[in-house]
């Protein structure tokens, strides 16, 4: 994806954000899995925000992955649930959202969620459908692996011939089909990986990790990441 450029400084059209670490945060400061559930619903909302001043055009959000639906404690599972089914009806959510002109995609394996939270992603979703200012990919219950399964079943379904098959048909059967490629994707909490994040779309993105959990991420922290960003020489190859 072309970069936009703001004073000309390179600025990433495309942001990936993998929030990390609020569990750790909340054993660090003493609180409940909830305390730092819900402050880091909020940040997101914040970097949002940052992202669209900085001149970034979308931003692509892991929220939910499969793995953790599958691997976690059901309780704190379904104490997100329901956070989330909440933060989507917020009105000072979806106020902030409205006056930011930011329209939210929720992509992901839906099914997996409790009728009550789907419902309430989807009506978030249909609420800020005409918005062009800004682009939110939500991916919730959404696992890398799992799209590339989803879209070689049905490219299986389809009856296509191995010849037939190339780089954009395959795109083009992933639930994240409509996700473009990230330009920069950015990891917290210091773990240095992508953890099954895009892979279709991430080979080429630049990556940057810090080591500071998702709660205490500040737009400090971003505009260092922008910065950096723009110091990159990207060859795609080349």
């Amino acid at each position: 994806m072309a970069k936009a450029s703001v004073k000309n400084k390179a600025i990433p059209a495309h942001v990936g954000l993998i929030p990390d670490g609020l569990r750790r945060w909340a054993r660090s400061h003493g609180v409940s899995f909830k305390k730092g559930y819900s402050l880091g619903i909020s940040k997101f909302v914040d970097f949002g925000i940052w992202l669209k001043k900085h001149g970034v055009k979308t931003l692509t959000a892991w929220a939910l992955s499969t793995e953790n639906i599958k691997g976690r404690d059901r309780s704190e599972i379904e104490m997100l649930f329901k956070l989330y089914a909440m933060s989507a009806r917020d009105p000072k959510i979806i106020n902030k959202l409205k006056k930011n002109q930011t329209r939210v995609n929720i992509i992901g394996r839906l099914e997996l969620l409790p009728e009550n939270v789907r419902k309430a992603l989807l009506s978030l979703q249909d609420k800020t459908k005409q918005y062009k200012g800004f682009s939110i990919n939500l991916l919730v219950a959404y696992g890398g692996t799992d799209d590339l399964v989803y879209a070689a079943k049905k490219i299986t379904r389809a009856r296509k011939k191995p010849k037939a098959i190339n780089e954009s048909t395959l795109r083009s059967y992933l639930m994240t089909s409509k996700v473009t490629n990230p330009d920069l994707i950015i990891r917290t909490s210091g773990e240095q990986r992508l953890s099954g994040f895009l892979p279709f779309q991430s080979g080429y993105s630049e990556l940057y990790f810090v080591n500071r959990y998702w709660p205490d991420f500040e737009e400090s922290d971003l505009k260092k990441a922008i910065d950096e960003f723009s110091k990159r020489k990207r060859r795609y190859g080349k």
